[in-house]
């Protein structure tokens, strides 16, 4: 199998060169059988080539398997037209990246987690709020006048219907229960249809208990009491939102890990920025990238059923709580010693 390692910007070259390794390190010990190749996006394709995401670059990635995808610094690249090109939207798009995958674990020892939280947040992609990818051509932006901004956002039945049916399938594999996210009493017309889709496919799943939450509830209970929550299921801004909030409540964006996917292939990608004003001094911590291959390789074991390759996500998981546990082998955004590139190798010697 293929992976695609797309550095990117800020700290991602440190991140991700920390996660190849432990990538790298279970690869070699358990003969998985995994081909890296690197290629440059963000400001260093920029650079090179004149643009952050060549298109070249973008059909390439289909022939991989996986990929795994570094921060990028968007508020520094030029507009779109001088090369400036929003590296994640652009390949959510066209590679219909629609389902991401965001969970939130306090991990032992982890002081400033919230006690019980273990929850995946089942986030769709490609519509919704996100104007700037809800229209065939043109953006979903604009000002008809000087004083007055516009904003369109579109939700489907298909886009509603797929989400669902992937965050129904991971509840089924944990502990079979799926909160529904909308503001349909204000937005009828939008979350109706939403939520109308969810019901529908609940039916298939009756072994999955649904209930639905608004979205200004849902951020206070996930405050008061996330435990009552196994997999949430939302939109494509109220995900990202809530899964900002519910990564903080486990200790921190830092820990969080991500996958975008679709029935074909997965990205790996850390759910945290670029963080620009670390890049380069060994500061970062690099457990949310890590997570996220964890999860690709779990993702690509089930989907070809290789058992070596999901137990290697595991491995790298539990090694990750073995880590964050000790605060001699945290980073020092937990108050431990350990730089980027010293915690990866530490992590990486964990599977041994």
């Amino acid at each position: 199998m293929k992976i695609l390692v797309l550095p990117a910007d800020g700290i991602g070259p440190e991140i991700v060169a920390a996660g190849v390794s432990v990538l790298t390190s279970v690869n070699d010990d358990r003969k998985l059988g995994l081909e890296l190749e690197t290629d440059d996006i963000g400001l260093a394709s920029l650079k090179k080539y004149g643009t952050t995401l060549r298109p070249e670059l973008l059909e390439k990635a289909r022939s991989f398997d996986g990929v795994i995808l570094g921060p990028q610094s968007n508020y520094d690249y030029p507009p779109e037209d001088e090369g400036g090109v929003n590296i994640s939207a652009k390949f959510r798009i066209q590679l219909d990246l629609y389902a991401n995958a965001r969970p939130a674990r306090t991990r032992p020892g982890v002081a400033q987690g919230k006690e019980g939280l273990d929850l995946v947040i089942m986030r769709e992609l490609t519509e919704g709020f996100y104007a700037d990818r809800n229209l065939f051509m043109g953006n979903g932006e604009f000002m008809p006048t000087p004083d007055v901004a516009m904003s369109l956002r579109k939700v489907t039945a298909k886009g509603c219907e797929r989400i669902a049916r992937a965050a129904f399938e991971l509840a089924m594999k944990r502990r079979k229960k799926v909160t529904a996210v909308h503001k349909a009493n204000v937005l009828k017309v939008c979350d109706g249809l939403y939520l109308e889709q969810v019901r529908k496919v609940a039916e298939e799943y009756p072994d999955v208990e649904l209930d639905d939450v608004l979205i200004d509830a849902m951020a206070a209970y996930l405050v008061r009491d996330p435990s009552r929550f196994d997999v949430v299921l939302a939109t494509n801004m109220y995900g990202d939102i809530l899964s900002d909030l519910a990564s903080e409540l486990s200790g921190g964006l830092g820990l969080a890990g991500s996958t975008m996917a679709n029935e074909a292939m997965c990205f790996a990608q850390a759910q945290h920025g670029s963080a620009p004003d670390i890049a380069g001094q060994d500061k970062a911590n690099p457990t949310s990238l890590i997570l996220s291959i964890a999860m690709l390789l779990q993702w690509l074991g089930e989907k070809h059923g290789n058992d070596d390759l999901s137990k290697a996500g595991d491995d790298i998981d539990a090694a990750l709580d073995a880590a964050l546990a000790d605060p001699a082998t945290r980073t020092a955004d937990l108050g431990g010693p350990m730089g980027t590139k010293a915690y990866g190798e530490k992590v990486a010697a964990l599977l041994n």
